[in-house]
């Protein structure tokens, strides 16, 4: 067995512990079919992993991802490992394991912007105190508040007729009842009228949310948002590009609103809040630069009364039980979840697969992430590693 990505968890620690040494690794996975925005189709997904390595011999471990590569944003896996490697992990070498805030602050002094890596090496911090202290990372972060998630489920295909099939078969697992559709890439009007048939095929047995990923002027936002109104259509997401334009369109129509890629952390979600921007705060712990920094944004968004929606960048396993770890702490989540990521994957790189179970996500008690990587899983499917594969003699 490969174990790059090992984290043994001792039986007593030192009361200090600091950095030996930062790896990463990029892992590429396929997905269960091709998943359509109107900023990208992703064929697959490519993990950053992030390992800490102590003195203590803890180990801690955090994911960067992003969504269809640099199409989304300025930040991509390859990009967030050249980054760790030549940037982060000089500064964390030798430093207090244990002082993660204060280590956060030292690298948010040295590297500018890099929000997702953050992210990442802070969740690796977190994975890796937690474990020392025997405690789940939500403890870190201020207590649990609850154990089990609503997850939706994204309805991407771009196919009506199969996005229909798709959420029927998840209603029939009982795994999701709430769908968010991806739109943007058509005309606002067939966009529309997607979304009216597929709500129309679930009734009330399913919840309908559209994500438009910035793709429409304010024009066809006011038109789309009335529309989609119309159609039983809950929430829209980002329909367009800027925080201003947000706040134009805002309580104009029967449907709530909700910001995210207009999110970058604390400062805008403070904008956005201040200028009453958004029904809704899609929180994402790469998006806000960590979770320290998420956990800001969403008491920014309570302050203000503005609901909180629990967001994903598609992550896999690692990332997504960092966001349902700071999300179990929320007193509100008025709006649920989206932690599916996972479930995008045609393959498990845990040594025991996470739980989805009547239409939740159970945020696993153990220490740490609570979670363990399959080490020979993650070698098989890092980016570089010879494969083995096992021949068979016909």
């Amino acid at each position: 067995m490969n174990a790059t990505f090992a984290h043994p968890v001792p039986t007593s620690a030192p009361a200090r512990a600091v950095i030996e040494r930062v790896e990463t690794a990029l892992i590429d996975l396929p997905t269960i079919r091709p998943h359509k925005l109107s900023v990208a189709t992703m064929n697959g997904q490519t993990l950053m992993l992030v390992r800490v390595l102590c003195s203590d011999g803890v180990v801690g471990i955090g994911e960067g991802t992003t969504i269809g590569g640099l199409a989304y944003g300025g930040e991509s896996p390859e990009s967030m490992k050249l980054a760790v490697d030549t940037y982060f992990a000089p500064l964390m070498v030798g430093q207090d394991a244990t002082a993660v805030r204060a280590l956060m602050l030292r690298i948010g002094k040295m590297v500018k912007d890099n929000r997702f890596a953050k992210s990442a090496v802070e969740t690796a911090l977190l994975d890796a105190q937690g474990k020392r202290l025997g405690q789940p990372v939500s403890e870190l972060l201020g207590g649990r508040l609850r154990s089990r998630l609503p997850v939706a489920w994204t309805l991407a295909s771009g196919d009506t007729a199969k996005d229909i099939a798709e959420a029927e078969k998840m209603l029939e697992l009982r795994r999701h009842r709430i769908f968010k559709l991806k739109i943007g890439a058509r005309t606002p009007a067939a966009d529309v009228a997607h979304v009216a048939t597929i709500k129309r095929a679930l009734g009330d047995r399913g919840a309908v949310r559209v994500d438009v990923n910035m793709a429409w002027s304010e024009t066809e936002a006011a038109y789309g948002m009335a529309a989609l109104a119309d159609a039983g259509c809950e929430l829209v997401e980002q329909p367009v590009a800027t925080a201003a334009g947000l706040a134009r369109l805002v309580r104009r129509f029967p449907v709530a609103l909700m910001a995210d890629e207009s999110l970058q952390g604390p400062e805008s979600a403070f904008e956005i809040a201040r200028h009453a921007g958004a029904d809704v705060f899609a929180i994402k712990i790469e998006q806000s630069g960590g979770l320290f920094q998420a956990q800001r944004v969403a008491a920014i968004a309570d302050a203000a009364g503005i609901g909180l929606y629990g967001g994903t960048m598609l992550e896999g396993a690692v990332g997504t039980i960092a966001s349902a770890q700071l999300f179990s702490t929320f007193v509100n989540l008025q709006w649920g979840t989206e932690l599916f990521g996972p479930l995008l994957l045609t393959e498990e790189i845990l040594a025991t697969p996470l739980t989805y179970a009547d239409f939740e996500l159970t945020v696993p008690a153990g220490p740490g992430l609570g979670i363990a990587l399959d080490e020979d899983r993650v070698d098989f499917f890092t980016r570089g590693r010879p494969r083995k594969t096992t021949s068979v003699a016909v």
